[in-house]
């Protein structure tokens, strides 16, 4: 055989380096591509409850439908970042005795303040010395709420341990203990058959069910009985009352699944529009309303809509059946109802009827014949002041707050409603008439359009949304309320919230919509107690509050209003998004940053935040 010639040998070693050297190169090139992974990938949950939480959402599969270009990886390109705010320590938990803190309702701190008209039971939140940087722990033994509507009827005792309203209220059937839960029965003081029974008392004095009356607000709510039960008649109830007259009962109805809010009637206006409720309640809600010239009445009056009703039961209502329970004299009894009667004539409200324990009134559709009324009462006079929506830390005034002009008698001031539930995505009269510079109606209607798109999308990312897991849902930037009107089929309730600072003040769309909400300072707390919200929603909101108050403090609220395995959605910048996940990572939250519903070269960002769950350890005894 031939032997091989030197220079092909050497030919075939040449080979054999470079293919070694390729492969050498490639090999190191794999192993450094594997580590910078290996570094890059965030720390795996080590807690069996974290690992459910984080899952529930569908976030432990990162990016399912991936972007078409993967050089939008937001995870990969701004984890740097991330790694330098996730390197403060994590935020410790507050001591249990702040399990239930309400700062701006804080009691040790409202006893500083006057007692005068109830000043000390208005908000007064904490300095910012007074801040503090650390986690509301949920009690040792919290369960996930009941699902609505059976919440409406129940809820955990471990939740809420406070037993004083079932012995406090035993007659009046406010809430009972059985067992391991609470069960409300639906009883109210004034409504010893329940408050089922009680509503169909006052359908048969005014049309509760025609869709004319869609926003209601009860004062001096209790567990909210009353807003739980027009629910299934399509009315959807603000329910108020002070923090701690009786222990809990705004919790309670949170935790039921009810609309509330701790707030008093003292000396500063409700954080609610003018003209946005259709009916407000009263029942032995124990507001004076005669005194102070009639200023409880006057600001019910500004809230209410051209046309609204005010429902009284309990004193001075019924008095000559009822003055020797209520331990009153007759005298004084009929001395407040007679006081009454003339605040209400002085607003040119009509006395509908009066039947049996149930008074109701009327606000006039309009106030022509009104303020030709002032040539015979003097007072209240018409308000001079322009911005009758004003709510926040804004100071009552004994002063009717004017209609917007009417050309007839029979003209609603301020335009007419569409029943529900068209009102919902009818053009409303403040867009209609031009009155909110820069809102149109082709902008309402884009953003409905806007937010069937994001529905859309959230319903793939949150699989909850669409199995009842959530009931009690936050828009903390609400605009048109669009979330909560995209959200109308599922048994959910929106609480929307329109900044107090905010360039456009909408909230009195969203009233005419057919929806609730308040104003509201996020550089403060929320008039809430901790863990009554299921789900929120925070879209461009620290965009406009970065340069205004440490966003971390934003969180830190609400990490206190969310639900242990609660969910927030973000919408903003990947920059202000990026800041928003390194702090909520020190608040033991997962999360993840998503392309926009749109695709992946939309600047805006979602990130998808889910509380752990996490509880307070017991006090030793």
């Amino acid at each position: 055989m031939a032997k091989e010639s030197p220079k092909h040998h050497h030919q075939l070693e040449s080979k054999r380096r470079r293919l070694t050297y390729i492969l050498g190169v490639s090999g190191l090139c794999i192993l450094f591509y594997v580590l910078g992974a290996w570094q890059n990938t965030a720390v795996p949950p080590t807690r069996q409850s974290d690992s459910e939480a984080y899952s529930k959402v569908g976030c432990d599969v990162p990016n399912s439908n991936p972007p078409p270009n993967p050089s939008l990886d937001f995870d990969t390109h701004h984890q740097i970042e991330m790694n330098n705010t996730d390197s403060a320590d994590d935020f410790p938990p507050c001591d249990m005795s702040f399990s239930e803190y309400t700062p701006c309702q804080h009691p040790p701190r409202g006893r500083k303040f006057d007692r005068t008209m109830l000043k000390y039971r208005e908000r007064h939140c904490p300095s910012k010395e007074e801040l503090m940087f650390c986690l509301i722990p949920a009690p040792p033994k919290y369960k996930t709420p009941f699902k609505w509507p059976q919440s409406r009827d129940y809820a955990w005792y471990d939740n809420i341990p406070h037993k004083e309203l079932s012995i406090e209220k035993a007659v009046q059937n406010w809430i009972q203990v059985e067992g391991d839960r609470f069960r409300f029965p639906g009883g109210g003081t004034m409504f010893p058959r329940g408050a089922d029974a009680y509503i169909d008392d006052i359908n048969e004095l005014i049309p509760l069910t025609s869709g004319k009356i869609r926003t209601a607000i009860d004062t001096g709510c209790g567990v909210a009985s009353w807003g739980a039960y027009l629910l299934k008649r399509n009315i959807l109830t603000m329910s108020f009352a002070p923090r701690d007259t009786h222990e809990a009962q705004v919790q309670f109805a949170l935790e039921r699944g009810v609309p509330a809010m701790i707030g008093i009637m003292a000396t500063q206006r409700l954080p609610y529009p003018a003209r946005a409720f259709d009916m407000a309640h009263c029942s032995r809600c124990l507001i004076p309303w005669h005194q102070y010239e009639g200023l409880y009445l006057i600001e019910v009056d500004r809230i209410l809509r051209p046309g609204g009703y005010w429902i009284l039961s309990g004193p001075p209502v019924h008095w000559k059946k009822y003055w020797r329970g209520w331990e009153r004299t007759q005298e004084n009894l009929k001395q407040e109802q007679d006081a009454i009667e003339d605040v209400a004539k002085r607003l040119c409200w009509k006395k509908v009827i009066e039947k049996e324990d149930l008074s109701v009134w009327q606000k006039p559709i309009n106030h022509i014949e009104c303020i030709k009324s002032r040539s015979i009462y003097k007072t209240p006079h018409i308000c001079k002041s322009d911005n009758h929506d004003a709510g926040w830390y804004k100071d009552m005034e004994a002063c009717i707050t004017p209609l917007p002009e009417a050309s007839s008698s029979d003209e609603v001031g301020g335009g007419a409603l569409e029943n529900w539930p068209e009102r919902a995505f009818a053009i409303p009269p403040r867009i209609r008439s031009g009155s909110i510079p820069g809102i149109t109606p082709e902008k309402f209607k884009e953003d409905n359009d806007l937010w069937k798109d994001r529905l859309t999308h959230y319903k793939h990312i949150i699989s909850p949304l669409t199995q009842g897991r959530f009931r009690n849902v936050m828009d903390m930037n609400a605009y048109f309320g669009g979330f909560a009107a995209a959200l109308l089929k599922y048994p959910v309730w929106v609480m929307n919230v329109v900044p107090a600072n905010s360039d456009q003040d909408t909230l009195g769309v969203i009233y005419e919509r057919g929806f609730i909400g308040t104003y509201q300072d996020w550089c403060e707390a929320f008039s809430t107690y901790p863990r009554t919200y299921d789900l929120i929603h925070a879209g461009g909101l620290f965009s406009i509050y970065q340069d205004r108050c440490d966003i971390t403090h934003i969180l830190l609220e609400m990490d206190r209003i969310l639900r242990p395995e609660g969910t927030v959605i973000f919408r903003d910048t990947v920059e202000v998004l990026v800041k928003i996940q390194g702090i909520t990572n020190r608040m033991k939250w997962k999360s993840q940053i998503m392309d926009h519903e749109s695709g992946p070269f939309n600047p805006e960002k979602i990130l998808l935040a889910v509380k752990s769950y996490w509880t307070g350890n017991a006090p030793e005894k």
